[in-house]
């Protein structure tokens, strides 16, 4: 007998595959869920919109007062599933991703709120073993997450941008934070984790005082968050982060057996959508063949051919392990003749990741609760399928104004009375 799931939880997954990022239908998924939330919590958050919101908004639409609305919301914030964000003035909320989110989240936290045992079990069932989700998350044009290059292994008339490295994002950030690698926890759950530090979780700005403030990861200084991310680099970790330029939430410490984003490039191709702005090398005159390069590569994309190393450039990171552990330094890190793309905030990086996927209208029309936002998101999802309504709105000059006479037009009985005709 197939699981049997609740109306509630079929609504609170068809409001997280709303979100760009996706969240497809599976009995492992709704196993999940229903770990993570109460049945009153999935239908309080089906209700929720994508874009942050307030204590009044989530009121309204949960039809009680906002002190009960915010004992609710504190209360999901707690759990790793919200966002609370206090600006010295406005206390907003914004529902966390999957990923990178409220699943890391659940075994982020050490205090022991949820089964960590039988929730890796499911994630590994759900995002390893099943297709749909790494196909979804992943395979979009731009991507969540991208790699910073290993700065010491680039020589020193090398050109490196501010937001290409991982120093800068710790030197700038307003907050620290470091918690437990969600990847290699899970891995350790199902008996497959490598022996690579798991406390090196780092998190910065506002997602680290969220995190902090709910017990799921540890507030740290500046110069902790540089002492651990030396630390990874020498033991030969790969810097994964937020694909962002200003105002980045996190960074990964990753290895090629564990990491969930590796993994699943390794699955699906495309490595380009994750690379940094490098590539490595060979100098074939001075490389001896050994090998070396290979075995610590987390992509396991060097080969030896001919006692010689040789890279797939097209599969490369560009992360800069690989130099780091040549003994004759033979491979040199080089930067590509294109930058590679990295949206300006994370406002932008949704905006787009929206549009490639054909869900900018849920970002829009997002009361769920109401039929004439229904006829307005599919109605804008027929016009945004149309090639020149994408183009305009991925430019880059004009997709501010657009989403703000958009969400007007649709404060109006303009698109209501188009639908009718």
């Amino acid at each position: 007998m197939g699981h049997i799931t609740s109306k509630s939880f079929l609504k609170l997954q068809k409001r997280l595959d709303m979100n760009a990022q996706g969240a497809p239908e599976s009995e492992t998924l709704f196993k999940i869920l229903e770990i993570l939330f109460t049945k009153d919590e999935a239908e309080k958050v089906s209700l929720l919109p994508i874009k942050p919101f307030s204590v009044e908004l989530a009121a309204k639409r949960w039809e009680t007062s906002a002190t009960e609305a915010q004992k609710t919301l504190n209360e999901l914030a707690d759990k790793g599933i919200l966002f609370d964000i206090y600006d010295g003035k406005n206390q907003t909320y914004t529902m966390a991703p999957t990923m990178a989110g409220f699943f890391e989240f659940s075994l982020m936290r050490t205090d022991g709120k949820f089964d960590r045992q039988v929730l890796s079990e499911l994630y590994y069932q759900y995002i390893n073993v099943e297709d749909d989700f790494v196909e979804q998350t992943m395979n979009q044009k731009t991507s969540m997450a991208r790699t910073f290059v290993h700065e010491k292994s680039l020589t020193e008339n090398s050109e490196i941008l501010n937001y290409e490295k991982a120093s800068e994002v710790i030197n700038t950030a307003t907050c620290h934070a470091v918690g437990i690698c969600y990847c290699r926890h899970k891995m350790e759950h199902i008996g497959k984790a490598c022996e690579a530090p798991q406390d090196v979780c780092l998190t910065f700005n506002n997602a680290a005082k969220t995190l902090t403030k709910h017990g799921i990861a540890r507030k740290i200084s500046r110069e902790e968050s540089h002492r651990i991310l030396d630390q990874c680099v020498d033991y030969g970790l790969v810097q994964i982060g937020d694909n962002t330029q200003e105002g980045v939430g996190w960074i990964c410490n990753c290895c090629g057996c564990c990491c969930e984003a590796i993994l699943a490039y390794k699955k699906i191709g495309d490595y380009d959508r994750l690379s940094s702005s490098f590539f490595a090398e060979v100098n074939l005159e001075k490389c001896t063949g050994c090998g070396l390069c290979a075995q610590k590569c987390p992509l396991e994309i060097i080969k030896i051919k001919n006692k010689k190393a040789e890279i797939d450039l097209s599969e490369c990171l560009g992360c800069g392990v690989c130099h780091r552990d040549c003994n004759t330094k033979a491979i040199e890190i080089k930067r590509r003749p294109k930058t590679a793309f990295v949206p300006k905030n994370t406002f932008e990086r949704c905006v787009l990741n929206a549009i490639e996927k054909g869900k900018l209208q849920n970002y829009i029309f997002d009361n769920y609760a109401l039929w004439t936002n229904e006829l307005l998101r599919r109605l804008l999802g027929i016009l945004l399928a149309l090639s020149p309504a994408k183009f305009l709105i991925a430019n880059e000059q004009l997709r501010s104004r657009f989403l703000s006479a958009l969400k007007k037009a649709g404060e109006t009985k303009i698109f209501r009375k188009l639908y009718k005709k």
